[in-house]
């Protein structure tokens, strides 16, 4: 899967969207001492613990108290205690003493259980004692009998083997019905099987033995806070022996993006219509059928659905039969899939059509909503040849006979690489010829090569478990931007994953990061994994790796890995184990890659060089609020490849390598250089601290900038800005060090340049400082305002030129430098008065809206043209164009019909909130509106979820101040635990803080600096 928001552009900026235990599958556990409530109360569920005083009023109920007055009668008693009038206590009543006796009884009676139990640990499964062994607390199911499992995870005991599934969805009535079989294997003796299910009426269930005996009726029992059911069986199910259990089950077809969901759309006549498509990852297969909905408990899955015969259906696998049902039902059998995991099941009922062609022994298939199906030809001509290149480059064959990409009109994510039958966001599929924009065919080109990469890595071998969700999802990252580099190399993918470590690199630099593999278990966990840690950190590890091995040995690698691991599951550790088969002893890759996996953050190498001698030195890069922010941390210790190259041999076939596995080392160069620079194109996951040598290093840029790659330019403006911010290095160097940009041609350094300085804009903007947010303004334009006025209202040039053009454009019309605003709104004009009909050029159609949209008459033609139009990627520009006006009115009515999403789809609202946020009145109403929405919101997306945590972050992490910071911790501290646990929570309240640090030190510099 792909987050759509990890492509989102930031306004002006290009811009593509706890320690692990040494058992990952096992919980956090934290020392407990056992409170009585929760030993007398053994049937309940951690639902009803979550207030104090409902666990305290269920201890007080079995007690023979009653909690509601208990506060009363004690007050009332405590009238037998009065004093009389001449100072002496009077007696109590022989009521009083009686009530006092039996109080005093209980209270003995329980420390007495509390002391005399061993203490034990703990956790959402139960209480470990410290032998370790386990005395489970079991929950309750809905019935009130005890639910026979209270884990997360599922019990071994039981695995599934096959599935078949009936599936009716009415697109009438928005319901479905279902039945399924399931073939099970019984591991241990068990009277139990346990799975999921999540929103299902379950109204029949029944258990056969392999022998085919007849179908036995068992008791099953429901605990919705695990999303489970226990099948009681009558009799022992024996190990070594199958089993199939048989439900039907009925449910409404969800109004989320999660399970077997319904979209309305409008088609070519503007009736509505509507779809049903799903969405599983990770864990809503449990919502469309009960299953084992477990990554690694894959099964082979036998689809059939019954719908109208005026529609169609897809599913993972071709298509075997259709046969009628009933009077204009009919229904469709699928053939028998792979193995496979349950979130990789899929299927779609909808009017749609398709372009196909076939590529060794595959059908390749495109399909969309009619209405749009002449936008599918770029993205079948992409996925034809990224499939050839992924098989050539695997060897190994794409193991089915068909490969369906569909656009899907409504839909939270980027895509999903359901196998064989991948669904895509609209903006993700469709190109149009005339409306769709250099970066947009990039945008295509990414999210196709990212999913198809799944179709091998996630699909054929998938991570074991969550934790490890880096595998599926760095993996497939990585090998997008390499296959777009081999493939569609003049798409220049490199120069925008470079953006994205440089902000994956942000996030991971505050205390409120985790490691790439991290150990979960609860829903909101497993949402969270789903972030740019797990997929940009894990790809850029891999990016580092694959350098420092040479592309044969690590292509090796990655060959021996998914032979090893086919149709089966996998750890980082079975990675490392394969590419060490390769190195085959000249080099430990576990041990120097457990370094990286298992470590939040990132090293800072600082650098001193005399004569021909290079001192190194590591320690861990952390934002921190204290003064000491760079105090070093000695458990943090990485075994890092440095590259480096010289004024000797500048090139990339001349770069040095060298494994810095302590805190310091020393290099001795064949000879003395005029300059040095480490972390070659930025193919490494650090900063480098140059020390006395960031003079030397600006010198070059203003008098020979091309001596240097423009990636190891951009990764020179990243690493002092990101000094500087950390107090390593003063703003005043980093300033000095951009002055050549009036020189600088290449978008890497000139957009990550942009990058900071917005940053430094908008922090000063927000933070009521126009006036030395102007002077930030007027250097940028001293230093960028020539390229601005040389940019062409065109879409000529190479994708690179008018990628630049897009860039410093939309930022020019932003903020107004230049006649940017002139040019835009007399195109604007033009534009309105032909009723749209006039061809607006595609790479600065978003800068035209925008300027358009500052006035109500265009704002208000501007919506109706989205309304009307069948261009997906004009669209896209539409609604960012509308989200940046400066009318609050305005912002509000846009952010609530996207959350209602009637008129303007639900999958618009983070980034409508992501753009509202950007001005000076927007980011205090997007921060109201989820204050205001939150319930709705987290009903919507799901708690942890990367729109969640995408509206988290753009809302909340734009406050300077410490009124704000109060007033965000207090907000998130209102609501459950698990909200205020998100990491994306702690992000925001660290940003605030840093933002806060930020302008105590620098304010009174930049006055100066300026």
């Amino acid at each position: 899967m792909i987050e759509n928001s990890m492509f989102e552009e930031e306004p002006d900026v290009v811009d593509l969207a706890k320690e692990p235990c040494l058992h990952p599958l096992e919980p956090d556990e934290v020392e407990y001492e056992p409170r009585s409530s929760r030993l007398l109360v053994r049937g309940l569920g951690e639902h009803e613990m979550d207030d104090d005083e409902e666990d305290y009023e269920s201890s007080a109920k079995l007690l023979g108290m009653s909690f509601m007055n208990r506060s009363s009668s004690l007050q009332n008693n405590m009238s037998a205690y009065r004093q009389n009038p001449n100072g002496s206590c009077s007696v109590p009543s022989t009521r009083t003493l009686v009530v006092c006796t039996v109080v005093f009884v209980i209270a003995f009676s329980l420390i007495i259980v509390i002391y005399l139990l061993p203490k034990c640990t703990f956790t959402k499964e139960g209480c470990h004692k410290k032998n370790h062994t386990m005395e489970l607390i079991y929950p309750l199911a809905t019935n009130g009998k005890l639910f026979p499992w209270a884990k997360i995870r599922l019990p071994p005991d039981v695995v599934p083997l096959h599935y078949d599934l009936v599936l009716q969805p009415n697109l009438t009535t928005l319901k479905f019905t279902g039945s399924v079989k399931i073939v099970v294997s019984i591991l241990h003796v068990t009277q139990k099987i346990v799975l999921h299910s999540s929103g299902l009426n379950i109204t029949k269930a029944t258990i056969t033995s392999a022998q085919g005996q007849q179908a036995k009726p068992v008791e099953f029992l429901e605990y919705p806070l695990h999303d489970q059911i226990a099948l009681m069986a009558p009799e022992a199910l024996l190990a070594g022996q199958n089993y199939t259990v048989n439900m039907e089950y009925s449910s409404n077809l969800s109004d989320t993006y999660y399970g077997f969901y319904k979209i309305s759309y409008k088609d070519e006549n503007s009736k509505q219509r509507w779809f049903a498509a799903t969405q599983f990852e990770p864990l809503a297969a449990r919502s469309a059928f009960p299953c084992f909905d477990e990554p690694a408990l894959k099964a082979t899955f036998l689809i059939k659905i019954r719908r109208d015969e005026k529609l169609s259906t897809l599913s993972n696998m071709p298509k075997k039969a259709t046969t009628p049902v009933t009077n204009g039902i009919v229904q469709d059998e699928f053939f028998v899939s792979l193995k496979m995991s349950t979130y990789l099941l899929a299927f779609v009922v909808a009017d749609l059509k398709n372009i196909s062609r076939e590529t060794n022994g595959t059908l390749v298939s495109v399909y969309a909503i009619p209405q749009h199906l002449n936008q599918v030809g770029y993205a079948l001509d992409t996925a034809v040849k990224l499939l050839e290149f992924y098989q050539k480059y695997f060897f190994m064959k794409y193991p089915l006979e068909k490969l369906d990409l569909v656009a899907i009109p409504d839909f939270q994510s980027g895509a999903m690489e359901n196998w064989g039958l991948i669904t895509f966001r609209e903006t993700t599929l469709l190109f149009d010829n005339n409306t769709s924009s250099a970066r947009d065919k990039k945008l295509i080109t990414a999210v196709i090569a990212h999913e198809l990469a799944h179709q091998w890595f996630g699909n054929l071998v998938t991570m074991e478990w969550w934790n490890d969700l880096w595998l599926n999802e760095g993996f497939a990252t990585f090998m997008e931007y390499f296959a777009m580099e081999e493939v569609f190399p003049e798409l220049r993918s490199d120069e925008d994953f470079l953006t994205l470590i440089f902000k994956a690199m942000m996030k991971d630099a505050l205390n409120s990061s985790h490691p790439v593999s991290s150990s979960v278990q609860s829903s909101e966990q497993i949402e969270e994994m789903f972030d740019a840690l797990s997929y940009i950190k894990g790809a850029s590890l891999l990016l580092m790796l694959k350098h420092y091995l040479t592309k044969d040995v690590f292509q090796a690698g990655i060959e021996v890995y998914l032979h090893n691991h086919s149709y089966g599951t996998a750890q980082s550790d079975d990675l490392w184990d394969s590419m060490n088969e390769i190195t085959n002893g000249t080099l430990d890759v576990k041990k120097m890659m457990k370094t990286w996996i298992v470590h939040k953050g990132f090293p800072l190498v600082t650098v001193v060089r005399k004569g021909k001698i290079i001192s190194v030195q590591q320690e861990k890069f952390l934002y921190r609020v204290e003064p000491e922010n760079w105090t070093s941390d000695a458990s943090y210790l990485w075994h890092i490849p440095l590259t480096y190259i010289t004024n000797r041999c500048n090139f990339t076939h001349c770069t040095n390598a060298y494994l810095l596995d302590q805190k310091s080392a020393v290099i001795e160069l064949p000879e003395e250089v005029e300059w040095i620079k480490f972390n070659v194109d930025m193919n490494g996951y650090y900063i480098v601290h140059y020390a006395e040598d960031w003079k030397t290093l600006i010198d070059l840029l203003k008098k020979n900038h091309t001596a240097l790659s423009p990636k190891d330019r951009a990764n020179l403006i990243n690493n002092i800005f990101n000094l500087a911010r950390l107090g390593r290095e003063s703003l005043e160097k980093a300033f000095e060090l951009i002055d050549y940009l009036n020189k600088e041609n290449s978008t890497a350094p000139l957009t990550q340049a942009l990058f900071q300085l917005s940053f430094i804009y908008s922090l000063l903007d927000k933070k009521g400082e126009q006036e030395l947010a102007a002077r930030v303004m007027h250097r940028i334009e001293h230093l960028l305002g020539d390229k601005m006025d040389q940019q062409h209202w065109t879409d000529d040039g190479t994708l690179s030129e008018r990628e630049l053009r897009s860039t410093l454009l939309a930022f020019a019309c932003t903020h107004d430098i230049r006649k940017c605003r002139t040019t835009a709104a007399r195109m604007f004009e033009t534009w309105m008065k032909s009723n749209g009909t006039v061809s607006l050029p595609s790479d600065v159609m978003k800068a035209i809206f925008a300027v358009g949209a500052k006035s109500d008459d265009g704002w208000e033609f501007l919506l109706k043209m989205y309304f009307s139009s069948v261009s997906e990627a004009e669209k896209s520009k539409m609604i960012e164009a509308l989200a940046s006006t400066e009318d609050a009115r305005k912002l509000i009515w846009l952010m609530q019909n996207s959350l209602e999403g009637e008129i303007i789809r639900s999958q618009e609202l983070s980034h409508i909130i992501s753009t509202v946020s950007q001005s000076l009145p927007g980011y205090l109403l997007a921060w109201d509106f989820v204050k205001e929405n939150w319930e709705k919101l987290t009903r919507k997306f799901h708690l942890g979820s990367y729109t969640i945590q995408n509206i988290i972050t753009w809302s909340a992490s734009q406050f300077a101040t410490k009124a704000h910071l109060l007033e965000v911790k207090s907000f998130f501290e209102s609501k459950s635990e698990e909200s205020s646990q998100l990491h994306c929570v702690k992000e925001a309240i660290d940003t605030i803080q840093l933002n806060i640090q930020w302008m105590e030190r620098n304010l009174a510099k930049l006055q100066e600096l300026l």
